[in-house]
């Protein structure tokens, strides 16, 4: 038995020399770009000297910010979403698949060790022994032994290989988290439009049971000859054009419950039932803190994503890097080898190996440098990539501000316009029906009426969305159901 530890001894031995040597990687070690971004962004909106008890919950608010809307058939809907999206599915399966590579790329730090037997049962042939009586050109043989073979990572080839994954690994989680981000605004915003079209489909059909009236108004003068049929075909006209609006509404109502049904998971029929109900457009939140742009860059996942793609990019120039060196190979063999099966194992059947191997291709060098000037080139790529990517979350953060803001100041204005609007068309009635004024003047103000009043629906429900569109920008509130950056950036 003494014997047979000597191989394990000396493997053990070149194992510590070699974590010994193999202290450095190279290639170059990834640092984080630093981008230049301004204090405070352009559009955001003034803040107080001293935050006030709202904005402070505003900007710690619950992570899933959905809520803030106060609806619960909203909040049902984004967590329908969250579990059964098809989209948040498959790029859970690409996470999954990266985390594989990773400890698959692992187990290359680690001996390989097999295990294996034979037995064999041979006969040689007259030519092959010659002078050599049939029964003794019979022979068996038997063997058992386990293997180990081992890549010392001197110069990083491996760790360099780990790291890559490792970052591949963060940059698919960081994917995933952007995309719950497109979910959930999706669902969001799709939900309030839904909700801002039934409001417009409701004032549609008002107006048209108001211009029926007028129309039924209008016959019945003409009856008792005080109209004319010039006004009748002008009434009736304003009320076909109005009843018009109904149909297309109808049909951008439908898809909206579709598209919901299918964000969630289900048939685009699923929700019709719990969608068809109208009801009043979520609650706009008092102020939307948008914070800094430094607080951004560290909350978008896409630029998350950025970064660790420019981070394994980084790392794959030292696997590159390290082709310019010798391989060297630890290898060991412990078995027994016997002519009989009963001598199997014992003391003299024994067979040992332990050989250091390397591997150099030093003629290969140009191929070498080729795929290194490759690995360059791709992480020269993927920093560009990465400062595109946070000057467009600036400028997707800048858009989405001042549409906020401006689309608030117009649904102000429009708010007031309906409803001036609307009590104008009430006196109109009133002043035709006493004999005080003629029809074209109803008609004209049931018409601005009705374009007020969509107006106002349709800029309320920009208002929502513009919400949703910042959140969506800063990339706040948002949950983190699947796995985070930092899941990932803790594998070792």
């Amino acid at each position: 038995m003494h014997d047979l530890k000597q191989p394990a001894i000396a493997m053990l031995k070149t194992a510590a020399l070699t974590l010994a040597l193999g202290a450095c990687a190279v290639g170059p070690d990834f640092v984080k770009p630093t981008v230049a971004t301004p204090d405070k962004f352009a559009r955001a909106e003034t803040a107080a000297a001293t935050p006030t008890a709202a904005d402070i919950a505003l900007r710690e608010a619950d992570a899933e910010f959905w809520r803030g809307f106060e609806d619960p058939q909203l909040t049902w809907l984004v967590e329908e979403s969250l579990a059964a999206n098809h989209d948040l599915r498959i790029a859970l399966s690409r996470y999954d698949r990266a985390n594989a590579l990773l400890r698959e790329a692992k187990f290359d730090r680690f001996p390989t060790v097999t295990a294996e037997a034979q037995a064999s049962d041979a006969r040689s042939s007259a030519d092959q022994a010659p002078g050599v009586s049939r029964g003794d050109r019979d022979g068996e043989s038997y063997s058992a032994g386990i293997s180990a073979g081992w890549e010392l990572d001197l110069f990083g080839h491996i760790r360099r290989n780990v790291e890559a994954n490792r970052a591949d690994a963060a940059a698919t989680a960081a994917d995933l988290e952007a995309l719950q981000v497109a979910i959930v605004g999706e669902v969001a915003s799709t939900y309030i439009e839904l909700r801002g079209l039934q409001e417009r489909l409701r004032v549609a059909r008002e107006n048209t049971d108001n211009q029926r009236e007028t129309l039924r108004l209008v016959e019945a003068r003409l009856s008792a000859g005080r109209d004319t049929e010039f006004d009748t075909s002008r009434a009736r006209a304003q009320l076909e054009t109005t009843s018009a609006r109904i149909p297309a509404l109808e049909t951008q109502v439908a898809v909206a419950m579709h598209r919901l049904a299918v964000l969630s998971g289900k048939t685009p029929d699923a929700l019709i039932g719990e969608l068809d109900a109208q009801k009043p457009l979520p609650v706009l939140p008092a102020r939307l803190d948008a914070g800094t742009p430094g607080e951004l860059l560290r909350r978008r996942p896409d630029i998350a994503a950025a970064e660790n793609r420019l981070h394994a990019a980084t790392a794959r120039i030292g696997v590159a890097t390290a082709d310019l060196f010798p391989r060297f190979t630890l290898g060991g063999l412990i078995g027994s080898h016997a002519i009989d099966s009963s001598a199997l194992f014992e003391r003299d059947s024994e067979t040992r190996l332990v050989a250091l191997g390397i591997d150099w291709s030093f003629l290969d060098i140009g191929r070498v440098r080729a795929r290194m000037a490759a690995a360059d080139a791709d992480a020269a790529g993927e920093l560009a990539r990465y400062q595109q990517t946070v000057l467009l979350a600036l400028e997707d953060t800048e858009n989405a501000l001042v549409r906020y803001a401006k689309a608030r100041v117009e649904d102000q204005h429009l708010e007031r316009a309906a409803t001036d609007s609307a009590r104008a068309a009430q006196l109109a009635r009133v002043r035709y029906e006493a004999g005080a004024s003629g029809l074209l003047e109803v008609l004209d103000a049931e018409r601005t009426r009705l374009q007020a009043q969509e107006a106002f629906a349709d800029a309320r429900t920009r208002s929502v969305v513009g919400a949703v569109g910042l959140y969506k920008a800063l990339a706040g509130g948002w949950p983190q159901r699947q796995p985070l950056r930092e899941d990932v950036a803790n594998l070792r």
